[in-house]
């Protein structure tokens, strides 16, 4: 659990479910009431940046994200192929689970892949 007052760019948490990526926090302390933390965040599933407001002391889940280098092999279909760098297991992952991300594939690119609870969260890091 991270406090809301502690929220910095990169740091993952968890908003219903979903993990999320702060791109930007703004500190606000207005006249009257208390302090709040006014944040950009982005989807690390779809890509969506969402604006959400936390109060300071407000308490969120630290995102539970796994990250793993593959390389990806060849497209046979709507599959795509990856091997695992570490390992050299070989698997494959569906267009829809890839989304906008497979469009800038090429063959023999090594990328990161982020989990979250065993779903495919975002192919980040295209080098």
């Amino acid at each position: 659990m991270i406090l809301a007052g502690d929220l910095r760019p990169g740091i993952k948490v968890e908003v219903d479910g979903v993990p999320f990526v702060v791109t930007d926090f703004q500190w606000v302390k207005p006249g009257k009431g208390g302090a709040f933390m006014r944040t950009k965040l982005r989807n690390l599933r779809t890509g969506a940046i969402i604006e959400r407001t936390f109060r300071t002391e407000e308490k969120l889940p630290t995102a539970d994200l796994e990250e793993k280098r593959v390389q990806f092999l060849y497209q046979s279909g709507e599959e795509y192929h990856f091997m695992d760098t570490e390992t050299y297991e070989q698997f494959f992952l569906s267009e829809d689970q890839l989304g906008e991300a497979r469009k800038y594939l090429t063959e023999e690119m090594v990328v990161t892949i982020v989990s979250h609870r065993e779903t495919l969260a975002l192919l980040p890091n295209r080098s």
